[in-house]
């Protein structure tokens, strides 16, 4: 038998719970390994829990590990991350984290 890995989030930008000063222009989520597009994706909502519109979340061309999320400008404020990505062994892991930009 095989090992069956799966894509776990290796790093976030912005970081996870982290404040930042300056608005991002994008969510960039990297994992342990490379995600299948087709069948992943980032979401973003604000403190009350509607969505942000956002562009469409696609794998970075130079990383198949990424995952990028282009962002509007976005105003000082508690933000949560929501995401899910299936890798390329077909393996499905979905989780979110916030981040707040400072006035």
């Amino acid at each position: 038998m095989g090992v069956h890995a799966h894509a776990f989030l290796d790093k976030a930008d912005p970081p996870v719970g982290g404040t930042i000063a300056a608005p991002p222009t994008a969510v960039r989520l990297t994992f342990t390994e490379a995600i299948e597009p087709a069948f992943s994706g980032i979401g973003l909502s604000g403190a009350d829990g509607r969505a942000v519109p956002a562009g469409r979340a696609a794998v970075d061309p130079a990383n198949p590990t990424a995952l990028v999320l282009p962002l509007p400008r976005l105003p000082p404020g508690r933000y949560k991350v929501h995401w899910h990505v299936v890798s390329v062994d077909s393996h499905r892991t979905e989780g979110d984290y916030s981040f707040e930009i400072r006035p």
